[in-house]
C-alpha cells in the first residue's frame, strides 16, 4: 500500500490552496523579504568594488587596497555558518517565521550603519575595523535568512508546485541585485565623479531602513510553516538538530554545499562586485563609465530573475536534477563567453556577456530551494538547508572576487579566471550527479523514515 503524501494544512486534495490569499501572501512575503535582505548584502559588495578600496583601505596602496576591499566581502561568508547554526537550531525548535524576523532586522541595521560610517580619512583605522564588523553582522544574518525563507515557501507549497514556490525566495537574489545596481547607477548619475565618492554611495545604504520596515510588515502577516506547526503540536522538535544533522547527514551536507558552490562562485562575479570593478577601473584595460556598467548589471539581473522563475517551474515538470544538469551546461557556455565579450571594451558586448551568463545561473539557482528542502528530514530540515547553503557560499562565492582579482594581477589576463569558474561549475555538476532526484517526496513529519533514506548514490541509508 502506498503511503499517503503529505499536503500542508490549508490545501485541498487536488493540491491547491483553499484560500488563494494565503498563497499570494506566502509568495509575496518570501520575495519581498529576501529581496530586501539581498539588496542589503549586494549593495555592500558593489560598493566594495567601486569605492571602499579608496575610502577605507587607501593606505595599503592602490592595488592591495582593492584586494582588501574584496576580502571584506568574503569575510562575511566565514560567519554565515555561525548564522546558519543559530538559525537552524532556533528554526527547528521555535519556527521558521521567528528566525526570519530577526535576520531581517539584523541585516537592515548593519546596512544602515554602513551608510553613516566615517571613512579612514576621518577616524583612521577604526573605519575599516567598524566596516568589517558590520559586514560580519550581514554575514550572520544572510546565513540564517535563506533557510527560513525557502522552507516557509516550499513547506507551504502543493507537492507538484514546490519548484515554483521555492523559486520565489530565489528570485530575491536577482531582484536584490537589480535594486542594488539600479540604485547605485542612479546615484552615479545624480552624483557623478567626486560627489559619488563623497556621499552618493551612502544613499542606497540609508534606503535600507525604509525597506526593512516594509519587509518586516509583510513578513509578520505570514503564517508559520505547516510542517513546523505539526512538529510543534506533536512536541517533536529536535533538541539538538545540529548534532543530529552532522551525526547522520554529514556527507549529504557536503554534497549539497558543492552544488551551491558551483553556482555561487560564478554568480559572485557580479554580485560580489568583481565585474563592476574590473570594467570601470580607469587604469585597467576597459575603463567603462560606472553608470553604464551598473546599468548592464541591472539588465542582467532582470534576465537572471526571469530564468530563476522559469527553472523553478520547469523543475516541477522534469525534476530538480534534470533541470540542474541543463543549467550546468548553460552555465559553462556563459563562463566561456563572459570575459571574451567583456574584454571587447564595448558596453553592449559586456551586457550581452552578463545576460548569457545569467541564463545558466538562473537554471542552477531556481530549483535550489525545492532541491534542498526535499533532501533533509523534517525534524532537522532548517539546519540542513541553512548549513549546506552557508558552507556552499564559503566554498563558492566567499572569495571568488578576491581570487579573480589576484589571478588577473598575477597573470595580467582573465584566462585564469575563466578556468577557475569552469572548475567550480564542473564541481557543481559532479555533485549534482551524485544525488538522486527526490522531487515530490512527502515533507511532513509522518514520513521521516522515507526522508531519511539517503539521496546520495551508493549510500543506502544514513
Amino acid at each position: 500500500m502506498t503511503a499517503p503524501t503529505y499536503e500542508p494544512a490549508g490545501f485541498t486534495p487536488t493540491g491547491t490552496i483553499a484560500a488563494h490569499t494565503d498563497r499570494r501572501r506566502v509568495v509575496f512575503a518570501t520575495i519581498v523579504g529576501t529581496t530586501v535582505e539581498w539588496y542589503d548584502f549586494f549593495i555592500y559588495a558593489s560598493a566594495a568594488g567601486l569605492v571602499f578600496g579608496q575610502l577605507f583601505f587607501a593606505p595599503a596602496g592602490e592595488g592591495f587596497a582593492q584586494v582588501l576591499s574584496f576580502i571584506t566581502v568574503g569575510i562575511s561568508f566565514l560567519f554565515r555558518p555561525f548564522g546558519a547554526f543559530l538559525a537552524g537550531h532556533f528554526g527547528d525548535r521555535y519556527g521558521r517565521r521567528l528566525v526570519l524576523m530577526v535576520t531581517l532586522i539584523l541585516m537592515g541595521v548593519a546596512t544602515t550603519l554602513v551608510g553613516v560610517l566615517p571613512t579612514y580619512a576621518a577616524i583612521g583605522m577604526a573605519a575599516p575595523i567598524l566596516l568589517v564588523l558590520l559586514r560580519i553582522l550581514q554575514g550572520i544574518s544572510a546565513g540564517g535568512e535563506w533557510g527560513g525563507a525557502v522552507l516557509l515557501a516550499v513547506e507551504h507549497a502543493p507537492k507538484k508546485r514546490r519548484g515554483l514556490f521555492g523559486a520565489s525566495p530565489q528570485m530575491g537574489v536577482p531582484l536584490g541585485l537589480l535594486l542594488a545596481s539600479g540604485m547605485l547607477a542612479l546615484m552615479a548619475l545624480v552624483a557623478p565623479g567626486e560627489a559619488f565618492l563623497q556621499w552618493g554611495w551612502r544613499v542606497p545604504f540609508l534606503l535600507s531602513f525604509v525597506l526593512i520596515v516594509i519587509g518586516y510588515y509583510v513578513r509578520r502577516r505570514v503564517e508559520e510553516s505547516p510542517v513546523f506547526t505539526e512538529l510543534a503540536e506533536r512536541k517533536e522538535e529536535t533538541r539538538m538538530p545540529i548534532v543530529q544533522l552532522f551525526r547522520r547527514h554529514a556527507l549529504l551536507v557536503v554534497i549539497a554545499a558543492l552544488v551551491f558552490a558551483g553556482n555561487n562562485a560564478v554568480g559572485y562575479m557580479t554580485t560580489g562586485g568583481y565585474i563592476q570593478r574590473y570594467a570601470t577601473d580607469p587604469k585597467g584595460a576597459i575603463g567603462l563609465a560606472t553608470a553604464d556598467v551598473l546599468g548592464a548589471v541591472t539588465v542582467s539581473a532582470v534576465t537572471w530573475l526571469l530564468f530563476t522563475f522559469i527553472s523553478g517551474w520547469i523543475s516541477d515538470r522534469i525534476g530538480r536534477r534534470s533541470t540542474y544538469l541543463i543549467g550546468w551546461v548553460l552555465q559553462l557556455v556563459g563562463v566561456f563567453l563572459l570575459f571574451p565579450l567583456v574584454n571587447t571594451g564595448s558596453i553592449v558586448s559586456l551586457t550581452l556577456g552578463l545576460v548569457i551568463l545569467t541564463v545558466g545561473l538562473g537554471f542552477t539557482y531556481g530549483p535550489q530551494a525545492a532541491l534542498y528542502a526535499e533532501l533533509f528530514p523534517a525534524s532537522i530540515r532548517f539546519s540542513g538547508v541553512s548549513i549546506s547553503y552557508a558552507i556552499g557560499a564559503i566554498l563558492g562565492g566567499a572569495f571568488a572576487p578576491t581570487i579573480a582579482q589576484a589571478i588577473v594581477q598575477a597573470t595580467g589576463s582573465t584566462t585564469g579566471v575563466t578556468w577557475y569558474l569552469v572548475g567550480m561549475t564542473v564541481l557543481g555538476l559532479i555533485a549534482t550527479l551524485l544525488l538522486r532526484d527526490r522531487s515530490g517526496i512527502p515533507l511532513g513529519p509522518d514520513h521521516e523514515a522515507e526522508q531519511s533514506v539517503s539521496p546520495v548514490y551508493g549510500v543506502s541509508r544514513f
